[in-house]
């Protein structure tokens, strides 16, 4: 993982921790490539006392300098993978918790703060988020039949009581790290939820708005065929 300086009050150390005044309580990590058209409107409202940790996953549209200029922390990360550049974020972090939000815009991090709070009140060990579509069109069948599916599975599985694969998350850093999760693509997620199981964690579902992604920017997994038969194979992996 490469990280680069900011001058900002949130800012990346050569030690590659974030560093800010203090008082931080949870640290956002987004996972972005070429996502500087949306980035605008996730920060347009973001909620005070979350610290944005925008990880640059190998743009080439200026997402780094988009980062900066709304304040927030920035980490480079060149190894390609969703799952590369949530763990990149999460090891760069430093406050008691830490959360994932997607960085097209689709989901507001203001729904954040309730989830925060679920874990904060020790009401669970990790919240996460059950997009309900507020327009149509939002959700490709193809891609919400895939999270049907899988989120079924889980719940036979494991016994989770979740209906998504936890697009928006939080939990404490430390008990994230302590996880191990190794899939570094688009199997993160899922191998997320499977270890929590396994580990004992209490998992809190909440619904979350879901809407249409930013003008412009087009989806890593539902935008393309490709995307969609590369994230199949890196959720069959998992699931062997």
């Amino acid at each position: 993982m490469r990280s680069s300086d900011d001058s900002s009050p949130s800012s990346v150390g050569a030690a590659g921790a974030v560093t800010s005044a203090s008082g931080i309580a949870c640290d956002v990590v987004l996972p972005c490539r070429d996502e500087a058209l949306a980035l605008p409107s996730v920060f347009a409202k973001w909620p005070p006392g979350l610290r944005a940790v925008v990880v640059d996953n190998g743009s080439t549209d200026g997402t780094a300098e988009v980062a900066r200029h709304h304040t927030a922390a920035v980490v480079t990360e060149p190894m390609p993978g969703y799952g590369a550049a949530v763990h990149a974020g999460v090891s760069a972090a430093s406050a008691p918790y830490v959360a994932v939000l997607d960085a097209d815009g689709s989901m507001s991090a203001a729904d954040l703060v309730p989830l925060l709070e679920i874990v904060r009140s020790g009401e669970a060990t990790m919240a996460v988020g059950r997009r309900r579509p507020v327009a149509g069109g939002v959700w490709p069948w193809h891609a919400r039949a895939g999270t049907l599916v899988l989120a079924w599975w889980l719940r036979r599985r494991t016994g989770l009581p979740v209906h998504d694969i936890a697009p928006m998350r939080v939990c404490r850093r430390e008990d994230l790290l302590a996880l191990g999760v190794t899939d570094r693509r688009f199997g993160y997620p899922l191998e997320l939820l499977l270890r929590a199981a396994r580990a004992g964690w209490v998992v809190r579902e909440v619904d979350i708005g879901y809407g249409p992604r930013a003008a412009g920017t087009r989806s890593k997994v539902s935008g393309s065929l490709r995307g969609t038969l590369r994230t199949i194979r890196d959720f069959a992996r998992v699931m062997a």
